[in-house]
């Protein structure tokens, strides 16, 4: 499958309520629900004026002209905040495209322009039974704290 990675352009910011959806993990034998979770401001913190802080960045993954996947940080207080200098990511692809390494590259390109950009390190939070979860080990994530749910995981840039 011939996938491109590409900076999100300003007219696709509106596709990150889509990807940010996408992202919440369904647990098998789970509903997901409803479209309206992502209105909560615990959630909204992600895609609230995206591309207005200095530190808002976005890649979008393109199959034949067709946006599949994105990914995306910015310095903010959500689940995986670690400090004011450290940007959390989001990442989310359409069910048809996962497990083709979109994903992998989308999380590679983004740690390359981070470290291009003097960030020191990056962070997210992932459940704990998210497939993912073995993805971001193999990218350089580490788990730096933790509850009964959700992992804190932290990739150092060097």
């Amino acid at each position: 499958m011939d996938c491109k990675i590409r900076k999100i352009s300003e007219e696709e910011y509106s596709l990150l309520e889509s990807f940010l959806y996408e992202a919440i993990f369904v647990p098998e034998g789970m509903s997901a629900p409803p479209k309206s979770i992502i209105t909560q401001s615990e959630l909204k913190v992600y895609i609230t004026d995206f591309g207005k802080k200095e530190d808002d960045i976005g890649l979008v993954a393109e199959v034949d002209e067709k946006v599949v996947g994105a990914v995306w940080v910015r310095i903010m207080n959500d689940y995986g905040h670690i400090d004011d200098d450290t940007p959390s990511f989001a990442i989310s692809l359409y069910k048809d495209y996962r497990g083709l390494g979109i994903g992998t590259a989308l999380m590679k390109e983004m740690l390359r322009i981070l470290k291009d950009k003097g960030y020191k390190q990056a962070s997210l939070a992932v459940q704990k039974t998210n497939y993912a979860v073995r993805m971001y080990k193999k990218m350089g994530f580490e788990v730096v704290d933790e509850d009964e749910e959700e992992y804190i995981m932290l990739c150092h840039l060097r």
